[in-house]
């Protein structure tokens, strides 16, 4: 299953803390079985990215998440705090991202992006669980292209 998502920027400074929550006002998703609510969990993620702001990326997060990679021969896995911690850490950025996969079953969800920040490229694999009417990621897994 292949699904495009078509990214706007925000190229002002006026995006706030809710964007992620309008995610519908800013994707086009060419196949209608991706759940808003998954859509919403990685806008929270990309729009944390691109305005190096961890307080947009952490409503599509939940508190217990974790980030997972493989660096220098060895697995890293460290909670989703560090990820925050470098958002906050970067300037703000373009950044895009296409949906190469999403299976979902019931409440929960296993999502594949391909995403772009800046000129950093990567697949970013999520898990998610449905927690009452939202969507959270409860484990972020990427490879650097």
């Amino acid at each position: 299953i292949l699904i495009s998502v078509i990214m706007t920027s925000c190229n002002n400074n006026k995006c706030d803390k809710n964007e992620c929550a309008a995610a519908s006002d800013m994707v086009a998703v060419t196949q209608p079985d991706v759940p808003e609510g998954i859509v919403k969990a990685i806008e929270c993620y990309i729009n944390g990215g691109r305005h190096a702001s961890s307080e947009l990326a952490k409503p599509g997060f939940a508190e217990t998440a974790t980030m997972s990679w493989y660096e220098n021969g060895r697995l890293q896995s460290v909670p989703i705090q560090t990820l925050f911690d470098g958002f906050d850490s970067w300037k703000p950025t373009e950044a895009s991202y296409e949906i190469v996969n999403c299976e979902v079953a019931e409440d929960v969800a296993m999502v594949a992006i391909d995403s772009q920040f800046g000129e950093a490229k990567y697949t970013d694999m999520f898990t998610l669980v449905k927690d009452g009417n939202d969507w959270k990621i409860v484990s972020k897994v990427y490879h650097t292209k």
